[in-house]
């Protein structure tokens, strides 16, 4: 555990980048507080950047012309709010097994905020799409230590960036974003893992050809066909390999650790689900390995993108007992049983088993 400045204390899975996890006790609301929400990096040269001189550089060779926003005229927009998960492509990539490579990200690699900000459409109205226009590429003021490191540029659909849900955040659950979480603005795609959320946002550009950096391809990949996955990006798909998208639906445990000691008798076990947008249908509890199942009951809505709270009564007998957990979307997708291996660790939303030792 240590502590970045602004932060409460997180799992330290690297400094140069900073990349930090939340702990499980964090998780205990469906809002994740900005101090204690995770940090990603994937380069080590974090800027420290003043919004008096702050400007995003919009244009590109899709755009009819090229602008400069800076952040007085960012709030000039009209303002958008929306909860969403930001959770990281590799969370629980720690769990996979065989070991892959890759920050290994226990259970904690995601956060859900309530964003504020403009839609990433009203900027690009600004300089107008031309109908070539395929990809929206997105830069941020993050650098690498080393000059063969390739810089961090992601890239959208154009039908993903003019939705309206796309946002260009400058406020996190009613304050300015953290330093480490993109200050001063950053992208919010929600439904889709937290690679596209570009942070420190400095230029958009749209392209009339895909994106052919590092970190789309062969970065951020999965195998074709091998997810449930609706929102595909088809100008970056290949024969084999797909980028990965939207988020798979998936649920956690927060209420109890793995082997907690409990009193006999009546207990309540509680939880967060979510998914890449559909919305979170049903949660399913079983105490004997999944032979049966009961409904859990289901809490607040705060959205499609939000994690969903849930809670479900068990009777714990003196000894072991087992609770294991399976979400539902709306669109009928469920959490599996085994895991999908892929060599990047991609995707893990096995259904979580937690023991209770009663006595």
């Amino acid at each position: 555990m240590a502590a970045l400045p602004g932060k409460q204390p997180l799992i330290k899975l690297s400094y140069r980048p900073p990349n930090y996890e939340s702990p499980l006790p964090y998780f205990a609301t469906p809002i994740t507080p900005n101090d204690r929400f995770y940090v990603r990096y994937h380069l080590s040269d974090i800027p420290s950047i003043d919004a008096r001189t702050y400007k995003i550089a919009i244009g590109g060779d899709g755009a009819n012309a090229q602008t400069e926003i800076t952040f007085d005229d960012l709030k000039k927009f009209p303002a958008y709010e929306i909860v969403a998960v930001n959770q990281c492509s590799g969370n629980r990539r720690g769990l996979s097994k065989p070991h892959v490579a890759g920050v290994q990200w226990g259970y904690g690699a995601m956060g859900c905020a309530r964003w504020k900000g403009v839609r990433l459409k009203d900027l690009l109205d600004k300089v107008g799409l031309k109908k070539e226009a395929i990809e929206i590429a997105f830069n941020g003021a993050e650098g690498p230590a080393f000059d063969k490191t390739p810089d961090f540029i992601k890239s959208l659909p154009v039908w993903k960036a003019v939705d309206e849900s796309t946002l260009i955040a400058y406020e996190m659950n009613g304050e300015p974003l953290p330093h480490f979480n993109g200050y001063p603005a950053r992208l919010i795609v929600p439904g889709w893992t937290g690679t596209y959320w570009m942070k420190h946002l400095s230029t958009i550009d749209a392209l009339t050809k895909p994106q052919g950096g590092f970190w789309m391809n062969p970065a951020y990949r999965i195998p074709v066909g091998e997810f449930p996955v609706v929102a595909r990006f088809m100008t970056q798909e290949n024969a084999t390999t797909a980028p990965i998208t939207e988020m798979v639906v998936n649920s956690l445990i927060t209420s109890h650790v793995d082997g907690a000691k409990v009193k006999v008798g009546k207990i309540t076990v509680r939880g967060l689900a979510w998914d890449g947008g559909y919305g979170v249908r049903a949660i399913a509890a079983s105490t004997d390995g999944g032979q049966t199942w009961s409904a859990a009951t289901l809490g607040d809505d705060l959205g499609r993108y939000a994690f969903r709270p849930w809670s479900f009564v068990l009777t714990a007998k003196r000894g072991t007992n087992t609770v294991m957990v399976n979400a539902t979307n709306k669109i009928g997708q469920t959490q599996t049983a085994t895991l999908l291996f892929n060599p990047a660790g991609y995707h893990n939303n096995v259904m979580q088993s937690v023991t209770l030792n009663a006595g």
